[in-house]
């Protein structure tokens, strides 16, 4: 009887905050729909507009459940997106290429971090979101790295910036392969490789072609698959205590972690009905939605104001290297 008090009296703690994130992640993707920019971006400034919500004493636990806890199981989720085979119809060459574009992407990140005098971990988050998958890495990678108080505006601060950069991309991307007469695979790899989030090239890729949409969005798909290693050689390092912070303690693998492996694996192994993949896309999304709603309610604006120019010169910089790089070896594939 204990146990079902307690378990009762979680879920009334939890319940307001949570009802609150999903609240506002219904009103961001209601603006998406209507206005067509992403449901992320939404979700992140109508947080940060309601983050007086989150001294509140009765929200506050809920609030915090949906930034970690529903924020992993969207995660996880991104494994049914992809399978193995996915790899494989890529070819070898643009699959390296596509390797050496995240790999390098992510060096660079911890390279101009030190340059520009910011925290390498903000180069290593800005570079993997970059690099792999917007918005869904950056959140990936903020979970797996050591808490500090400093965790959530870096975070936030990627959130942003990515959406914005992949939002403009969407837009000028197909207007640079048209005028630099990429061929219709080219453009696709192009696109697939450079735009930062997957709603954004989807949205690219369609707008020029089916066919260069279909490619366009296996190549971020590819890219999307690079989430999960990424994670675990950040998690080597942490434990082989490479950090500069000797007082970090390293995490553990994060269950959601493996969950996204077994759930590549079995969409891999089992030709799943589309009802099902279809459903766990849309849970996906919208637990990423309402945890990134939750995150941005948790941000303190003025924390995030002062933080300067460098950081969005960081994101820009990435940005541009990733995009010249995939172009200068296209010819090559």
């Amino acid at each position: 009887m204990s146990i079902k008090v307690s378990k009762c009296k979680a879920i009334t703690v939890l319940l307001p905050g949570i009802a609150i994130s999903v609240v506002v992640g219904l009103a961001a993707l209601f603006l998406s729909s209507h206005y067509g920019a992403p449901a992320m971006l939404f979700a992140l400034l109508l947080g940060i507009a309601m983050s007086f919500i989150y001294d509140d004493s009765n929200c506050k636990a809920g609030i915090e459940f949906t930034a970690c806890h529903i924020l992993r199981i969207g995660v996880a989720l991104l494994g049914l997106r992809i399978a193995f085979g996915d790899l494989a119809a890529m070819g070898w060459k643009t699959g390296m290429l596509l390797v050496v574009a995240v790999v390098s992407t992510i060096l660079v990140g911890i390279l101009l971090a030190k340059v520009f005098g910011l925290n390498k971990r903000f180069g290593l988050l800005t570079g993997g979101s970059v690099g792999i998958c917007g918005a869904s890495a950056a959140m990936a990678i903020s979970a797996v790295l050591p808490q500090s108080p400093e965790n959530d505006r870096d975070t936030l601060l990627t959130i942003i910036g990515v959406t914005s950069l992949s939002t403009i991309a969407m837009v000028v991307y197909p207007i640079v392969a048209a005028y630099l007469q990429l061929t219709e695979t080219q453009t696709s790899i192009f696109l697939g490789a450079t735009i930062h989030d997957v709603a954004q090239v989807v949205g690219a890729g369609y707008s020029v072609s089916e066919q260069t949409g279909d490619l366009a969005t296996l190549t971020k798909l590819v890219r999307v698959a690079f989430l999960m290693p990424v994670v675990m050689c950040i998690l080597l390092v942490l434990k082989l205590n490479l950090d500069s912070d000797r007082n970090a303690k390293p995490p553990g693998v994060p269950a959601f972690l493996l969950a996204f492996t077994v759930l590549m694996a079995i969409n891999s192994l089992v030709s799943l009905p589309q009802v099902i993949t279809d459903s766990a896309t849309d849970i996906s999304r919208f637990s990423l939605v309402i945890s990134i709603a939750a995150i941005g309610m948790k941000s303190n604006l003025r924390k995030i104001l002062v933080v300067g120019i460098k950081p969005i010169l960081l994101l820009v910089i990435e940005t541009l290297w990733i995009a010249a790089l995939i172009l200068l070896c296209l010819p090559y594939l």
